[in-house]
């Protein structure tokens, strides 16, 4: 009684203090962004076109996250960037991006804040009559993903069962069947006794 009463206190006391740590094993570890194995944030880098429409001059550029770029009457700044894992199925490049945009009146003006996606351009868009920006491409990397899923289990209609043709096993006529190996044809002495 004494040694169970020892015990338990010896649990509880255990449990209270591994109770305060949080336990966190690798297969509920969600895989996002903040992952280990991720690149960091202010280790990505985008590639981004800026694109003049008066005058169709395209300025690819490639931004850490925090930084910005100043061309003519415009300033793009990045402030993040991420890619789909490679083992997703809809691949999406997509950057948040703040455009701000000089005026006559030699004040800038913010004429977008938003994430713009590569393989959706319309989803959301720089609205403005000189400028617009897009991204092109983020370099990160993700750690080795979860294994590939098992192929499906296909099922076929056909039997794997023998055919039966009558008594000896060979469809009536069929006479490209095999002859009966040994292990299948009764032995003479059982063919003798039932003979008599």
């Amino acid at each position: 009684m004494l040694l169970a009463v020892a015990l338990a206190a010896g649990c509880s006391k255990g449990g209270e203090e591994n109770a305060s740590k949080p336990v966190i094993s690798s297969s509920t570890v969600p895989l996002g962004p903040n992952a280990p194995g991720v690149t960091p944030m202010g280790q990505r880098i985008a590639v981004l076109a800026i694109l003049n429409k008066r005058n169709g001059i395209v300025q690819n550029v490639s931004l850490h996250p925090g930084q910005s770029v100043r061309w003519k009457d415009v300033i793009v700044r990045l402030r993040a960037c991420e890619t789909t894992a490679p083992w997703e199925e809809e691949k999406m490049t997509g950057a948040f991006v703040q455009v701000d945009v000089q005026q006559p009146s030699k004040r800038w003006d913010r004429v977008f804040s938003g994430w713009l996606f590569k393989e959706s351009p319309s989803l959301n868009v720089v609205e403005h009559p000189v400028y617009d920006v897009t991204p092109k491409r983020c370099e990160m990397t993700y750690p080795a993903g979860p294994a590939a899923p098992a192929a499906p289990v296909t099922s076929s209609n056909l039997s794997s069962a023998k055919k039966s043709g009558g008594p000896s096993g060979n469809p009536a006529g069929n006479t490209d069947a095999a002859p009966a190996t040994d292990a299948e044809s009764p032995p003479p002495s059982a063919v003798a006794n039932n003979a008599t």
